[in-house]
């Protein structure tokens, strides 16, 4: 049997943008439901990288990413969301103020307005063009880095070039035996702060950056790698012995079915009104990296603000005959779930 439900606002994505968009809901009396294809809540931040520390979340000097989320469950706890999780919305039918969402289980979902908070898309990793990579993933290369002491007193070569490589060059750079950095060109996309601590760990031999360069070959056995070759732009190779690969090539996205709903999109993300975070669908919002506008900040922070408008705004189409007069959470404190 279908499962039903009636809610305010049905959020799709439970990463951090899905996460906040709750607990502003909440703040506004609008009760969420929240849809997201993984198992578990977090979006990327859990599936990916749950122990990479994130360290532009104010008031937060270093935070892990799972951590984070773990923060943000219990922020919008108060007001009682429902989580359908393990399930993909695949239909949206009707209009602002009667919305019906299925899902891939059919769950249906009435609600008045729709924020969708779903990250990239769907996701996975952008594989490396190896062959027999399929052989070493899960035993020595990895996509994400979910227990950082598995990787204690490992010689670890690190792919890539922007804040993952990077981050994890240094995170990891205390307990592995070696770290080397591999980036096809000589500037890597990462912040300035960073990569000075990249290279002072470089300067103690700690780290070992090759540039530029990219993989070229694994060796090993079993699924365990033993090293890997790599090459110059000029085809000279070399080789280091390996017992870890972790590839950051950043994620291969795609919209689903949220590519049929409708929505004016701009290279596979979502346009929005930057002031009130609407899609071109009157009641949909789009929040988080999904949502796209002029020199917007790819930034979490910038998500939290999104969701922020998203929840007043619709607000404000429900109660379009009432004045609303915004109150600082200091002054008006949360409110009761009941």
């Amino acid at each position: 049997m279908d499962q039903e439900f009636q809610t305010d606002v049905a959020i799709i994505g439970a990463g951090p943008a899905g996460l906040f968009a709750v607990f502003q809901c909440g703040m506004a009396g609008l009760k969420a439901h929240v849809i997201d294809s993984l198992d578990q809540i977090g979006g990327q931040c859990t599936a990916l990288y749950p122990e990479k520390p994130i360290y532009d979340i104010p008031a937060e000097p270093s935070i892990l990413a799972g951590e984070l989320i773990e923060q943000l469950e219990a922020q919008a706890s108060p007001f009682g969301p429902v989580y359908h999780l393990g399930q993909q919305v695949v239909k949206i039918n009707g209009q602002e103020g009667a919305f019906t969402l299925t899902t891939s289980k059919n769950t249906l979902i009435a609600a008045k307005a729709i924020i969708i908070a779903g990250g990239a898309g769907a996701f996975g990793p952008n594989r490396p063009p190896l062959e027999n990579i399929e052989t070493y993933e899960g035993t020595s290369i990895f996509y994400a880095v979910r227990n950082r002491n598995g990787f204690s007193g490992k010689k670890i070569m690190i792919a890539g070039g922007g804040d993952s490589a990077v981050d994890w060059a240094i995170s990891l750079a205390d307990i592995a035996q070696q770290i080397y950095v591999v980036h096809r060109r000589d500037k890597f996309r990462a912040s300035a702060a960073s990569l000075e601590k990249l290279h002072e760990l470089a300067a103690t031999g700690k780290v070992e950056i090759i540039t530029p360069a990219q993989l070229e070959k694994l060796d090993g056995e079993n699924g365990i790698l033993t090293s890997i070759t790599i090459a110059d732009l000029d085809g000279n190779t070399q080789s280091r012995d390996v017992d870890i690969l972790l590839p950051f090539f950043g994620l291969a996205t795609e919209l689903g079915p949220i590519a049929e709903w409708g929505l004016v999109l701009d290279h596979h993300q979502i346009k929005t009104d930057q002031g009130t975070a609407q899609t071109s669908v009157t009641g949909i919002y789009a929040v988080g990296d999904m949502a796209i506008y002029p020199h917007k900040l790819r930034l979490i922070l910038t998500g939290f603000a999104e969701a922020a408008q998203a929840a007043h705004h619709i607000l404000t189409r429900r109660n379009p005959d009432k004045a609303q007069h915004f109150e600082y959470s200091t002054t008006k404190g949360i409110p009761s779930n009941s």
